[in-house]
């Protein structure tokens, strides 16, 4: 039969109230008490009641975090940073992986508030406003990240998509660049709008024109990548630099670049936004705009403590931190042939 926190206190020679403070750590109980109290609840192997002590202390040590997938480096870098930084503040991490599903994002939005999980991080579809601001009235920590939430009272922690594509088209066009192509994600979506806002932009500053047929905006897929790709090389007048803000299509442009006649970056230049580890394996290694997802994931953190600790309700204008991105050049971008 498990231990209680009854027998605990017997074997200890204390009260239950005492074995209750001691393992709880407070800060009343002498040393010497403790040490007697831990040593009996490690010989009896006793583990608490989490959901009574919930019920108590309004706190499950619990955290959720929502991503679309974990098969990019972002949302890897998100997931184990976070992991990382809640192992330290005493935490577990459940980890909800949606495919981008606004359903399958709110179902485990419900069971996070069912659970009385202490906090949430939502780098998921951009959709639940009501769910994410029914979670902060009710006294939970929530951050949201990537994706705009529109009507959102929790604060946020984004990339700076715009400067991202803008940074990479201005390097294209100081290498002398001037007939580039784009693989975007949708335009419904934050990233892939303000992606091509960017990309639009250091083209208009530069008086360069932006032709229809070199722009492709699709689905976060490889499959889209592969079919952006092999029409863009398969122009008539193809041209010298791809630029590639679709991240996820990138697992499928890059292998058909790859495969072509073409030489990187001899005759064709490749930059990518956010940076992803084979990037570097590839050969010549992938030039990116990287979004630094590390800093992502710490920044999320602070805002998702300062709740934690503080415990103040959610504000009518709520903070938004943008981590602006670094361009990290490596060998597929050179001047045109």
């Amino acid at each position: 039969m498990p231990a209680t926190l009854n027998s605990v206190a017997a074997a200890a020679g204390v009260s239950t109230s005492t074995a209750s403070r001691a393992l709880s750590g407070h800060p009343a109980v002498l040393p010497s008490t403790r040490a007697r109290v831990e040593a009996a609840a490690a010989a009896l192997q006793y583990q608490p009641n989490r959901t009574a002590s919930a019920l108590r202390t309004r706190r499950t040590g619990l955290l959720g975090l929502v991503v679309n997938s974990l098969r990019t480096a972002t949302f890897h870098t998100i997931a184990e940073t976070l992991q990382s930084w809640a192992a330290g503040h005493d935490y577990q991490v459940l980890v909800c992986t949606t495919g981008g599903d606004p359903a399958r994002e709110a179902a485990f939005l419900q069971m996070a508030r069912q659970h009385h999980f202490d906090g949430v991080v939502i780098a998921g579809s951009g959709a639940n406003t009501d769910l994410v601001n029914v979670l902060l009235q009710e006294g939970r920590a929530v951050v949201t990240m990537n994706r705009e939430v529109p009507g959102s009272l929790a604060p946020s922690v984004m990339s700076a998509y715009e400067t991202a594509a803008r940074m990479a088209t201005e390097h294209l066009l100081q290498l002398g660049h001037t007939r580039i192509a784009a693989i975007e994600g949708p335009p419904e979506v934050t990233s892939g709008r303000l992606h091509h806002a960017g990309f639009l932009a250091a083209m208009a500053a530069a008086g360069v024109p932006v032709h229809d047929e070199l722009v492709c905006r699709g689905p976060f897929t490889p499959d889209f990548g592969r079919w952006a790709a092999t029409q863009l090389l398969g122009l008539t007048e193809p041209p010298t630099a791809l630029l590639v803000t679709n991240h996820e299509a990138s697992f499928g442009a890059l292998p058909v670049v790859g495969d072509s006649h073409l030489r990187v970056p001899g005759q064709l230049s490749v930059i990518c936004t956010e940076d992803e580890p084979f990037y570097q394996w590839w050969s010549p290694p992938v030039t990116t705009v990287d979004n630094r997802a590390e800093l992502l994931a710490t920044s999320a953190a602070g805002l998702l403590l300062s709740q934690l600790t503080a415990g103040s309700p959610a504000q009518p204008a709520p903070r938004v931190e943008v981590v602006p991105p670094v361009l990290v050049a490596r060998g597929t971008t050179a001047p045109p042939a």
